[in-house]
Parts: C-alpha cells; sequence; structure tokens
C-alpha cells in the first residue's frame, strides 16, 4: 500500500498572514497545502496558538510536514510538548528563522514579562520526535545564530545555514524564498512520498 504524499502545513509567527511573506507565496504553489489560521483574540496566547495548531492538524487526514517561521517555530515545538504522545502524523518539520522568545526582543515585539505571562517560556528542549530542519539566519536581529545552533542542537534537528538573511521576513526581502521551497522538497521526499511535491 503506497502511503500519501504529506500534507504541507504552514504555522506562520505572531503576524499570521503576511500576503508577500514566503510562507503565504509557497502555500500558493503547493498543492493541496492548508495553513494554521490567525486567532481573532488572545493572539499572544500560546496555549491558544498550541490549540490552532492542534485543530488545523486534526482537520488533516494522513501524514504531514510543518513549515514554520519565527514564533511558528516555538508554537510547534509547544505544541510537540503538549501532545508528545499524538505526533506520529507529523513526517518532519522546516522551523525557519525560529525567533528567540528567551531573550529580549527588538522594539515593537512583545516584552520578556508579555512572553512569559502568556505561557511561552520555557521554551521545550526535548529532542523532536520527528525530522526537523532549523534554517538559520547568520544576522536574524530575532535570534543570535549561536542561541538558534543551541535549539537545533537541542531538538536534534539538522543544520541549514541559510546566511545573512535578517529574519527571513518582507521586511529582509523574502517574499520568495526559492531556498526554503528546496528544503520543503527534502522533508517531503524524507517522508517517503512517491513523486515530486504537486505543484498547482
Amino acid at each position: 500500500m503506497t502511503t500519501p504524499p504529506p500534507t504541507v502545513l504552514f504555522v506562520p509567527g505572531l503576524r499570521d498572514h503576511v500576503e508577500d511573506h514566503w510562507q503565504t507565496l509557497l502555500a500558493r504553489k503547493i498543492a493541496g497545502s492548508r495553513t494554521v489560521p490567525p486567532l481573532e483574540r488572545d493572539r499572544l496566547s500560546c496555549s491558544a496558538r498550541v490549540a490552532a495548531l492542534d485543530v488545523a492538524l486534526q482537520s488533516i487526514d494522513g501524514p504531514v510536514v510543518l513549515v514554520a517561521h519565527s514564533a511558528g517555530a516555538m508554537i510547534a515545538v509547544h505544541w510537540v510538548e503538549w501532545a508528545r504522545r499524538r505526533t506520529t502524523k507529523i513526517q518532519g518539520a522546516l522551523l525557519a528563522a525560529p525567533a528567540d522568545l528567551e531573550r529580549p526582543l527588538p522594539q515593537g515585539h512583545p516584552t520578556l514579562d508579555a512572553l512569559r505571562a502568556n505561557g511561552w517560556l520555557p521554551i521545550p528542549r526535548r529532542t523532536l520526535p520527528f525530522p526537523a530542519i532549523v534554517a538559520a539566519s547568520t544576522n536574524d536581529p530575532l535570534a543570535r545564530i549561536d542561541r538558534v545552533l543551541a535549539y537545533a542542537r537541542d531538538w536534534g534537528a539538522h543544520v541549514a545555514d541559510v546566511g545573512p538573511v535578517g529574519h527571513l521576513n518582507p521586511a529582509a526581502g523574502f517574499g520568495e524564498w526559492p531556498r526554503g521551497e528546496a528544503l520543503v522538497r527534502e522533508l517531503v521526499s524524507r517522508a517517503g512520498a512517491v513523486t515530486a511535491l504537486r505543484c498547482a
């Protein structure tokens, strides 16, 4: 019996849907992909974000590859910690430019006190029960490279050094991100898809 190709599920960060973000653009290209919908309230609540990811996962039949960006990566690892016995459908994850929520963020982002009060801290550090790739930017204003490498090591994730790409968002020029699409293809291939990723 042939295993169905995994559904790609996009997990945005705290800014949710951004029209010209690489996640939005890539989601349009990948046939059958899904995106965790934005929250209408409790937008800073970690538990609300985790619950929204869980609902999205429950709506998908078959294997899933997660594609998370920024705080979305932290939503994914918090979900794993919360639902560790129900993670078998996750066949892989791309955790792109994970934001270091354990250190003060630049002005305009949530404070450490606000993040702590909303359940984000501490960040789970246990090994992930599925293959993961951390796309590490060398000049991310939201996470020093040494911190990103430490997260990746603790999660048991492979590190893809994507160079000085800032926070991998429209402000940094992304937009289209061909390397990200290639990494998603790699994860889908690892998940045992028989054919190449179907594109719309």
